[in-house]
């Protein structure tokens, strides 16, 4: 069965893009140059978990595209796709993992250390210029991109892991029913 044909699945999926959106408004801490403390990932991981990782990439990508729409910062056409949507497609590789507990947690750092990936090359290549005087572009971009996606990371496993149960609890998805029966 086509996940995408599912009006289910698409309602999940579009319910879990547009409350990123919303939850990505509220910032705990904003960095300069874009990047922030929120808790926009949850959803788009929590979909990943639910629905699988074809669902989670195609909605983290339009998350992605939502959020260069509304607030973009632009310095070259290919740091846009590694800032705009591969990284927030990337949050849909939580997908590849069980939606229990322990694949909860490994799939949202998983996913994280992928989206962190995608901004930590477009820091190294256009965003070197910002670094402070000494610094190497490596650490620089490292050092930037882990303040606010470290804590991120943490929040949102904790959110994904208290969500996840809550969720198994009300209305299994299909995949968390499959994995179930299979156990």
């Amino acid at each position: 069965m086509n996940a995408f044909r599912d009006t289910r699945v698409l309602t999940e999926a579009a319910l879990a893009v547009a409350l990123a959106f919303v939850l990505g408004l509220i910032k705990v801490f904003q960095m300069p140059l874009g990047g922030s403390i929120s808790l926009e990932m949850v959803p788009l991981i929590l979909l990943a978990l639910r629905q699988g990782p074809v669902v989670g990439i195609a909605a983290g990508a339009v998350y992605g595209i939502v959020q260069l729409i509304v607030s973009p910062f632009i310095v070259h056409p290919v740091q846009v796709l590694f800032d705009y949507p591969l990284p927030f497609a990337a949050l849909g590789l939580a997908g590849l993992f069980s939606p229990t507990v322990r694949g909860a947690v490994l799939g949202t750092l998983v996913a994280v250390a992928a989206r962190f990936a995608c901004h930590f090359v477009s820091g190294v290549v256009f965003f070197a210029l910002y670094a402070p005087e000494g610094w190497n572009p490596f650490v620089y971009s490292a050092a930037y991109n882990a303040a606010y996606l470290v804590p991120s990371a943490v929040i949102a496993v904790v959110f994904v892991v208290l969500l996840l149960k809550a969720l198994n609890t009300a209305r299994p998805s299909p995949r968390q029913l499959a994995a179930r029966s299979a156990s």
